[in-house]
């Protein structure tokens, strides 16, 4: 089959997320057609998380082509670049304030910026509800979407944007994640000026963190008076069931770090202890480096799908620099294969240098250096 005209292509993304969004988004902004199928029942149906920095070399430059980078400075927080560095006692050893207009990586939280990129989608384009099953069809199309509704629909263009469990990868590459061996445990805190005042003061606006060489705490100001806190540790991924608890005790997986945590400050305990909500696991994983595949004619990676890698602050910003690079080479290319070319000649070789630099940078975190 020959490759198809990106004008006449059926193009599919997989995965809702920042990602995802932002090609549909500059796709349709480039008068091309695009669909988005999301694995969750509606655009409420979970929390989507903390908050995040989108810097202005990559994650501001795909809002940019976007049309919503002026939308995005409404919502974003400044003041949440300052960076505090703690010892284990709550004493500040270092302190990171952003000039008065300094724009570099404001904070947003994932919720605003999910809802900021759906709003701005012509009406219908995501699909929920459609949890993707299986890619069947011969390489160069038409391709086949096997969803778990028992529904398919046939393709042009697979864009897997689906995270870190991609149900696109297969299609190119037998690379799965793997655990880091780094876990963190997140602590949610509403209202916290009143109901935490203490915490509101020792993470400030920003962000707080601290680390013994060994177990790390890290705290982010949320939106909306809330605070995430996340207990950073080197265990098993099973640790939790390991230890007798389920996640759903609270009370337990309480007493059990406060047994770790023991030679560290009350006053850092309350990233611990004082928490509104039941922790969330959240184990650590990272595809191997490099990870690329052979080029395939109907279907390209984004975001996670594509390079996952530890969290330090460059998740986000390069899937959403992937999308607009997607996106802007199906606008300008001649055929669907033409734009993957163009593409992966960028992407993977810069997803490859990225990974390479933050390759084992889990264990950073727990660094006391």
């Amino acid at each position: 089959m020959n490759s198809p005209a990106p004008a006449h292509a059926r193009i599919s993304i997989i995965g809702a997320g920042p990602g995802g969004l932002t090609c549909a988004r500059i796709l349709q902004r480039r008068g091309l057609a695009v669909t988005v199928h999301d694995r969750d029942p509606g655009p409420d149906a979970r929390n989507q998380g903390g908050t995040l920095d989108l810097h202005a070399d990559n994650g501001q430059i795909a809002l940019r082509e976007a049309g919503l980078l002026d939308e995005f400075f409404q919502l974003a927080r400044p003041e949440g670049q300052e960076m505090r560095r703690l010892d284990p006692t709550g004493r500040m050893t270092s302190h990171q304030l952003p000039e008065a207009d300094e724009l570099f990586k404001p904070e947003i939280d994932r919720g605003q910026l999910r809802d900021l990129l759906l709003d701005s989608l012509q009406p219908g384009t995501v699909h929920w509800g459609q949890a993707l099953d299986s890619i069947s069809g011969p390489a160069d199309g038409p391709r086949q979407l096997h969803f778990t509704d028992g529904t398919t629909v046939e393709t042009d263009l697979v864009i897997g944007a689906d995270g870190a469990f991609s149900r696109v990868r297969p299609a190119v590459s037998p690379a799965v994640p793997q655990y880091t061996g780094v876990s963190f445990l997140e602590a949610r805190f509403s209202d916290v000026e009143n109901r935490h005042p203490d915490l509101a003061e020792l993470v400030g606006p920003g962000s707080a963190f601290s680390a013994d060489g060994h177990r790390g705490l890290v705290a982010q100001r949320n939106s909306g008076n809330h605070i995430r806190a996340y207990v950073i540790r080197r265990v098993p991924v099973d640790w939790i069931s390991r230890s007798g608890l389920t996640t759903d005790d609270t009370d337990g997986i309480r007493a059990l770090l406060l047994d770790e945590y023991a030679h560290w400050s009350p006053r850092m305990h309350q990233m611990i202890t004082d928490n509104d909500a039941p922790y969330v696991d959240r184990p650590i994983f990272a595809l191997p480096v490099p990870h690329t595949w052979q080029h395939n004619p109907t279907v390209t990676l984004l975001g996670d799908a594509a390079h996952l890698m530890p969290p330090l602050g460059v998740g986000v910003n390069l899937a959403m620099l992937d999308a607009s690079e997607l996106a802007l080479a199906l606008a300008n290319s001649t055929t669907v294969d033409e734009a993957i070319r163009t593409y992966e000649k960028t992407m993977l070789p810069r997803s490859t240098e990225t990974a390479k630099m933050l390759e084992g940078g889990a264990e950073h975190l727990l660094s006391a250096d």
